[in-house]
């Protein structure tokens, strides 16, 4: 019995040492953790984002001594803390400004916060908020895009210096009705805002006759139930052409100053009315899509900030490039937006560009005249495409199908194909006849195979197709080429 009792006994101190051991062990593993290592503001005055820190130690922030920045607290203990960060000002330094917050732990670990605020370069143009207003703007995307049956951009007209330079008519409301009747429910507006329509460039102030102007050819769309993407467009590239470290502040600013003044312009349409929020941006790997990304969400945030019905209209954002390939690879999720499930995605298609675009030779591939099966020349045959055909458009389109299968409607914005015709001042192909069959079943074969992978397709007329002036058909075969592959 002696023997079992000091057993026992011996058995009770080894547990608490080693229950004591453990105890140690534990608080010898320090621990401090911080949900983010950079947060980055606007540049107005009252934005806030939240951080947490953790650990099992007291922590506190060694520097907190910013003139333009609050936090809400410097120090805390053991477990789970938010801190709230406040920008104080406006940044109007015309540059970033940047501050770093050392958070230290008595358990000797350390972490660096930074937290940036881009400039405002430009006024604040969203002077009259006001609450959201859900009339008229319960559909879904995928709704909405089930609305739109056939689209057709106004091209090369408001988006030119001047409203018509590079075409034979302003748009008129007739002309809405046209389309409206040729089928075409939804248009795409191309826009230039930047280029050529700033009242005051030093503050980004577009002129107030251009927006009423532009919200004059909205509203008779609206008018005659016809669905309008209205964009900003290439706009001399501003944008498009700088999708970089060296730009980004800069871009972004203009983005915020000319989307508050649209947005609020525009704001009291109801859901036929989308904005877009580029053209054709320049981003080819990881690094500059995060930089588009950020045009994005600025674009984002101006409209929503706005207020009524901008709070959920539905939004369009562009893939790198607007190629289907690259938007596959590299757009691996949509940008932050407060409204969930308001977006849509864009990309174009002119492939193979060798048939679609080529004016000449290049060194890269000679101009294309016959596309498809049983569309080669046997008179011109160094005019056939090598490339880029049936199967590759597919292949093109059906990248975009993921999207669409996760509930993301694709708009393929711009597509066309085009006649080389006498008196365009190109060269002209030597086998009409198989040319014009190449157009036309190009036309038809991307529209259907547009629409089998689930994007709405707008077509790019820019007076080709159509008689802007006396609203009539030109081509006659190319409509019918575009209704067959829609149907």
């Amino acid at each position: 019995m002696k023997i079992k009792y000091s057993f026992t006994i011996l058995l009770a101190v080894i547990t608490v040492v080693s229950l004591f051991s453990c105890k140690k062990t534990k608080n010898e593993d320090p621990l401090l953790a911080v949900s983010a290592s950079t947060i980055t503001f606007t540049g107005d005055s009252g934005g806030t984002q939240d951080i947490s820190v953790s650990g099992n130690a007291d922590w506190n922030i060694s520097n907190p001594a910013y003139s333009w920045l609050q936090i809400s607290t410097t120090s805390g203990s053991s477990g789970s803390t938010v801190i709230h960060l406040t920008t104080l000002s406006e940044n109007a330094t015309g540059a970033t400004r940047s501050g770093i917050l050392y958070i230290s732990s008595s358990n000797g670990q350390g972490r660096r916060l930074t937290v940036s605020q881009t400039p405002n370069l430009y006024p604040n143009y969203n002077t009259s908020p006001i609450a959201p207003d859900m009339t008229g703007m319960t559909s879904t995307p995928v709704e909405l895009a089930a609305k739109m049956k056939m689209g057709i951009n106004i091209g090369n007209t408001m988006e030119s210096p001047n409203e018509a330079d590079w075409v034979n008519s302003k748009v008129t409301e007739s002309y809405i009705k046209f389309v409206k009747g040729l089928g075409f429910n939804a248009v795409r507006l191309p826009v230039n805002w930047v280029w050529s329509h700033l009242s005051d460039r030093g503050k980004a102030k577009i002129d107030p006759a251009w927006l009423e102007r532009v919200k004059q050819v909205v509203g008779w769309c609206v008018a005659n139930e016809v669905y309008v993407i209205l964009n900003a467009h290439g706009d001399s590239g501003w944008l498009e052409s700088n999708v970089n470290l060296a730009k980004k502040d800069s871009v972004n600013a203009m983005q915020k100053a000319i989307w508050e003044q649209i947005a609020t312009t525009m704001r009291d349409f109801d859901e036929h009315v989308m904005f877009a929020g580029a053209n054709e941006p320049t981003a080819e790997n990881a690094g500059q899509m995060a930089i588009l990304n950020t045009y994005h969400e600025t674009f984002i945030k101006a409209v929503r900030s706005t207020g009524g019905r901008n709070s959920t209209r539905v939004l369009v954002v562009q893939g790198p490039r607007t190629d289907s390939h690259l938007t596959s690879d590299l757009m691996t999720t949509l940008p932050a937006d407060p409204a969930p499930n308001r977006l849509m995605l864009e990309v174009h298609s002119y492939s193979p560009s060798t048939f679609n675009l080529l004016t000449e030779d290049v060194s890269w591939g000679n101009m294309a005249f016959y596309w498809g099966a049983g569309n080669h020349s046997t008179i011109e045959p160094e005019r056939n495409a090598t490339f880029g055909e049936e199967a590759a458009l597919v292949e093109e389109y059906g990248k975009m199908k993921k999207f669409v299968d996760k509930g993301i409607p694709v708009i393929l914005g711009e597509y066309a194909s085009w006649r080389r015709i006498a008196g365009l001042g190109k060269p002209v192909p030597k086998d009409t006849d198989m040319h014009n069959k190449s157009v036309d079943y190009w036309a038809t074969f991307a529209t259907k195979t547009a629409r089998a992978n689930g994007m709405i397709p707008f077509w790019w007329e820019i007076g080709f197709m159509l008689d802007r002036k006396d609203n009539v058909i030109k081509d006659q075969r190319m409509y019918d080429a575009i209704i067959a592959g829609s149907h």
